[in-house]
């Protein structure tokens, strides 16, 4: 077989990387290259973060090493047993790679991960001596984000915290059945076991940073982690409540959320389809009401219907109010703000807004409609001085008023 260029390699090993979502660049420790000193930014003039429709990052370099792997994951394109063709960069090549696209301005930074090529802990040095050219040698001064490898010796991913901006470890799958079904070769234990020794790093170094002047920083943007959604037999409410266990567990900056889609020379043990693309921004959805609107995990389960699943038609702060109609109305002009950001369609900003305004003057109808984007999902869950809903809120069919029309799209429409 004739040896592959760099493009080739590119070609192959970007198209591998395209299954992990985990790649946002958000929550970074400040670094320039103002004054001619190194290469590289991760904020400034001409610097923004793009996101394609599926909320997946576009603006850093996205590739894996390499797509040879000895570990044989039923879901994953990679896996040994899978007939794909094969590539690997040596960690120069990325560097080089890194450093010319982003002379071009293509990109903000490096997300790189891997196969697993000999052992664990060999291809988890790859990716670190990736880090530590770019770092130590070109003074490069983007983002990085690393994918740790927890079966590698803890030693080499403290080294990766030492470099990156950002190191993640995959749990994969929600269920610890689900991961022994589909990852013989990944034990839940150890990859917890791992994703606390991060923790503890940060929290160590952080520390270190504000009594030490010259201390090292440890991965300042956090770590993050990402579960495959429908390749199980694993529910929504599963799946939120292994969230909400990691992040209390382990302080994640993220949890990504990646449908399953169906590979090439699948497994018999897969399903033969991939779960609605909407399933996961469902559940990005009830991550965002856990992170910011204060619903707590047992909240989000009860939005659930009978099979454990999170609607599809309508969103989770919809289907809670819907099924605890009890808390509504609520006054806008004496509700407390936990009780307004429980309002269908009534964002932070906007309750911010209304708290602020509501110490002027007693709030109309009108007024909340200027302050949002649409009145007509918020009018059966609020009273104002001249607005009541009645019977509004309890109406059999307020789900279906709700919900947003289906739309037949036009295959020559202009």
């Amino acid at each position: 077989m004739p040896a592959q260029t760099v493009l080739q390699k590119l070609e192959i090993l970007a198209d591998a990387a395209k299954y992990d979502a985990s790649c946002a660049s958000s929550g970074t420790a400040k670094r320039n290259s103002l004054g001619g000193k190194g290469i590289g930014s991760t904020e400034g003039m001409g610097i923004c973060h793009a996101y394609a429709p599926d909320g997946r990052c576009i603006s850093l370099l996205k590739i894996l090493l390499t797509n040879h792997c000895v570990f044989d994951c039923h879901y994953c394109v990679n896996r040994k047993s899978s007939n794909v063709v094969r590539a690997r960069f040596t960690p120069q090549e990325v560097v080089d790679l890194t450093l010319a696209f982003y002379r071009r301005n293509y990109i903000e930074g490096l997300f790189l991960s891997s196969g697993i090529v000999k052992n664990s802990s060999y291809t988890m040095e790859q990716l670190v001596e990736v880090a530590r050219i770019l770092r130590d040698e070109h003074d490069f001064r983007g983002y990085i984000h690393l994918k740790t490898i927890p079966e590698a010796d803890p030693e080499i991913v403290h080294q990766a915290g030492l470099y990156a901006d950002r190191i993640s470890i995959n749990v994969e799958l929600p269920t610890d059945s689900g991961l022994t079904r589909l990852a013989p070769d990944k034990n839940g234990r150890q990859i917890e076991g791992a994703m606390g020794k991060v923790r503890n790093d940060i929290v160590e170094l952080k520390d270190a940073c504000k009594r030490f002047r010259h201390a090292p920083r440890f991965a300042p943007a956090g770590q993050s982690t990402q579960m495959i959604v429908g390749a199980d037999a694993a529910t929504d409410a599963d799946i939120v409540g292994k969230a909400s266990s990691l992040y209390t567990a382990f302080n994640l900056r993220r949890v990504y959320y990646s449908a399953f889609s169906p590979i090439p020379d699948a497994s018999a043990v897969l399903p033969l389809k991939r779960p609605p693309l909407i399933r996961e921004h469902r559940l990005y959805q009830s991550d965002w009401l856990m992170r910011f609107y204060g619903y707590k995990p047992t909240d989000v389960m009860e939005a659930t219907e009978a099979d454990g699943n999170l609607p599809l038609d309508i969103d989770p702060k919809l289907a809670w109010a819907l099924k605890f109609r009890d808390q509504f109305p609520v006054d806008v002009n004496r509700g407390t703000k936990e009780q307004l950001l429980r309002v269908p369609g009534l964002g932070v900003k906007a309750v911010g807004n209304i708290l602020t305004s509501r110490r002027h003057r007693a709030l109309r109808l009108d007024d909340i409609a200027r302050l949002t984007v649409s009145i007509v999902k918020i009018r059966p869950f609020i009273c104002t001085v001249d607005w009541r809903p009645v019977t509004l809120t309890d109406r059999a069919d307020l789900r279906s008023l709700l919900a947003p029309k289906a739309e037949q799209l036009e295959l020559f429409g202009v």
